[in-house]
């Protein structure tokens, strides 16, 4: 069964830049693509970018476009989502998922065209 691990958040200035990491394991991974939500205590958890496996095509949500930039690395089975220009809106914690196929297609922002998730990494912005 796919594990994922997420790494690289952390504690950050408005303005600066993280790199999350997402490392997939198990003796089999097979995926439309991988995606990265974020959510906060109380609310929905909330799409934030999702690439494509097998062709590399990138989807994010208006509120981190031309700021984060998801890209994968399918000989090693990882997801990074590089954050530039953070906000302290973007304090969250965001959760790598790996997407599942299901029947008219792929939904990169559809939570339930998932079927695992990791544990999630804080990152957090100080104004």
């Amino acid at each position: 069964q796919v594990q994922l691990v997420e790494s690289g958040g952390g504690l950050v200035q408005a303005g600066g830049s993280l790199r999350l990491s997402c490392a997939a394991s198990g003796r089999a991974f097979r995926t439309p693509g991988m995606g990265w939500f974020r959510q906060a205590p109380g609310k929905e958890r909330e799409f934030v970018a999702a690439i494509t496996w097998g062709g590399g095509n990138t989807y994010y949500a208006e509120s981190v476009t031309g700021r984060f930039s998801i890209s994968r690395d399918a000989a090693k089975t990882t997801v990074y989502l590089q954050m530039n220009s953070l906000k302290a809106e973007d304090t969250d914690v965001y959760y790598c998922a790996k997407g599942r196929y299901g029947m008219g297609g792929w939904n990169s922002w559809n939570r339930n065209d998932y079927d695992v998730w990791g544990q999630g990494t804080r990152v957090t912005v100080t104004s």
